[in-house]
């Protein structure tokens, strides 16, 4: 008897499972490892493109914003005259003009030194900044309302003025990123000056002080809306400084005496809250305001015109007192009232305003219809009553013309046709106002009798007399061949 060596075969094998699972979680582990190594190329990629701390030149930097701070001779003359170029440019409504204005203006340089001596601890380069800004500021007002208040026609309130009366949200964004992109171009090893340039055309401090001077010598609101927006541009232009130079760890300037180090680095903290604080509150007042405005916009477009049957003469928004004036054209319905209040709390910075309708109940929209549709019809009568006078007056130039003609060919044939000679005259002497001719019979010695030919004219009020007195005998030697005469008598009216 045989014996079978071969092995049982296993009714529930399982190995081909095993290793399928295996592959499995080997594939998982080689995807994670390709994906790990995927992030970590990608961050080291950003951090390569990003990263400008290794491309930082400290000591020039400082050296650079420092030297940019004093402001004596060359720089105050260069500081007027692009302030008065800049009111020339605003009161001229010129943009080109205003944005050269600002590539000249070294209104940046204090500002620059107020975040790097809040950032590095010192003291007397803050002081040296805020002297010298407050020295740039009053000499730009004072330049600027000088222009103002006594260049004519400086008084028109142009486009470009009103643009820095008003500043809003994108006004902050603008300061704070236009700072750091120059703050960013100073630490940079080798100054990039066209981002100078571009960070002085775009925060634009040298148009807000212009309009400022202009609101001294015509409006103190646009004043104290300019200098709003000239504070906002400074602040945040610091801010940025101070945050871009902390980031990059610049030094702090180091005391011998530890209580005088650590009251500078008080004073210096103090100092940057109070920077800071102001700039924070803009900030959120901004994207409050902006919310508030966004909502109110949306809910007249939404609710309000999108409604045929309500005719919007204008809308009133106290955001103060939280309420919402709305005037109409027509008589508004209390369901239509109740519908508005319904909908304005959908809108969430808006629905606590209490909404006021004012309607017109005396000029509902269907008589106000109505009276459109009389007006047009009353003038479409009178353009058939003006059509049948034009027609009527055509008719009577006519009938004066052929009168004329009547009347002149019962002259003599030596007698020249009126109506040509006044035209003639006319043509040849422009100045002429009036122009009439006559016979007229004379005596000296009352015996004999002579025919004068007289011509009456008058000239133009602003004529001077000298050149009237030789047009007139112009006009008598003309006068005496066309009316083949030798006496002729100019008479003025």
């Amino acid at each position: 008897m045989e014996q079978n060596n071969e092995p049982k075969e296993n009714k529930f094998n399982f190995s081909d499972d095993e290793h399928k699972v295996d592959a499995v979680g080997q594939k998982k582990e080689a995807v994670k490892k390709d994906a790990e190594g995927l992030f970590k190329s990608i961050k080291t990629y950003l951090e390569d493109l990003l990263d400008f701390r290794d491309d930082t030149d400290r000591d020039a930097t400082i050296a650079a914003i420092k030297a940019d701070i004093p402001f004596r001779g060359a720089t105050a003359w260069i500081l007027v005259c692009s302030i008065m170029v800049a009111s020339v440019g605003l009161n001229a409504d010129s943009t080109a003009v205003v944005i050269g204005a600002m590539l000249i203006s070294p209104l940046m340089g204090p500002i620059l030194g107020i975040g790097l001596s809040i950032a590095l601890n010192d003291i007397d380069t803050l002081k040296s900044s805020l002297i010298n800004l407050l020295t740039m500021i009053v000499l730009s007002l004072l330049t600027a309302f000088l222009f103002f208040k006594f260049f004519p026609t400086a008084d028109v309130m142009t486009n470009e003025l009103f643009g820095r009366t008003k500043p809003d949200l994108r006004d902050v964004l603008i300061a704070f990123f236009g700072g750091l992109a120059l703050i960013i171009a100073r630490t940079k090893k080798g100054t990039i000056a066209t981002v100078i340039f571009g960070v002085a055309i775009a925060t634009a401090l040298m148009p807000p002080l212009c309009t400022a001077g202009y609101g001294l010598a015509h409006d103190w609101d646009i004043f104290m809306g300019a200098m709003y927006l000239f504070t906002i541009n400074t602040i945040f232009i610091a801010l940025a400084t101070f945050l871009v130079l902390k980031i990059l760890r610049f030094p702090m300037l180091k005391y011998a005496n530890s209580k005088k180090r650590k009251r500078i680095a008080q004073l210096a903290s103090v100092i940057a809250v109070l920077v800071m604080a102001p700039a924070i509150w803009t900030f959120l007042n901004f994207i409050t305001q902006s919310g508030l405005e966004s909502d109110y916009n949306n809910f007249l477009k939404d609710e309000v015109e999108s409604n045929n049957e309500l005719w919007l003469q204008k809308g009133t928004p106290n955001w103060d007192e939280k309420t919402i004036v709305l005037y109409f054209n027509g008589e508004v319905p209390d369901a239509t009232i109740a519908d508005l209040n319904n909908e304005l709390k959908k809108y969430d910075k808006i629905k606590d305003f209490s909404l006021d309708i004012q309607g017109n109940k005396n000029r509902s929209f269907d008589k106000i219809v109505d009276a459109y549709d009389r007006a047009i019809e009353e003038l479409d009568k009178k353009d058939n009553v003006i059509a049948g006078l034009q027609k009527q007056i055509e008719e009577l130039q006519e009938n004066i013309t052929n009168l004329n003609k009547q009347i002149e060919s019962k002259n003599t044939e030596k007698t020249i046709s009126f109506t040509n000679l006044s035209r003639d005259a006319k043509v040849r002497f422009n100045d002429l106002e009036y122009f009439g001719y006559s016979k007229v019979l004379e005596s000296k010695d009352f015996i004999n009798i002579d025919t004068v030919t007289i011509a009456n004219v008058r000239w133009k009020v602003s004529l001077p007399d000298s050149i009237v007195m030789a047009k007139e005998k112009e006009l008598q030697q003309w006068l005496q061949k066309e009316l083949v005469t030798d006496t002729i008598i100019i008479r003025r009216n």
